[in-house]
């Protein structure tokens, strides 16, 4: 299955995303994501990880937030470093860069990662 990130339920969760409507995002992405095979099925279950991570931030659940982005960085990991269209080396720089500000007050200025 081909990730089409230009209309229907992607591209909706990506317009969410790039809100940091993350919750929305997550919703629209679980849909796609039970139906996939692998591997796009644990491509987009790393992406639906980090949506649930900054929608722990939002929520003030810092504890929350690195667990799921440790979980998110180790399975994207495993992909090329640009994946159905996603940038997936910057995408996990971006995460390492969260990891490490998230106990500090550089987390605060941090940008969201891109996902496309």
């Amino acid at each position: 299955m081909l990730l089409d990130w230009t209309t229907g339920p992607l591209a909706d969760g990506l317009h969410c995303y790039r809100k940091q409507e993350f919750f929305d995002a997550h919703e629209h992405w679980e849909g796609v994501w039970l139906r996939c095979d692998e591997p796009e099925k644990t491509f987009l279950q790393a992406l639906i990880q980090v949506t649930a991570a900054f929608h722990h931030l939002q929520q003030g659940r810092p504890a929350g937030t690195g667990s799921l982005l440790r979980r998110a960085l180790r399975r994207l990991e495993g992909f090329p470093a640009e994946y159905e269209g996603v940038r997936v080396d910057a995408l996990c720089e971006s995460i390492r860069g969260w990891l490490d500000g998230l106990d500090s007050e550089a987390e605060r200025r941090l940008p969201f990662p891109l996902i496309r």
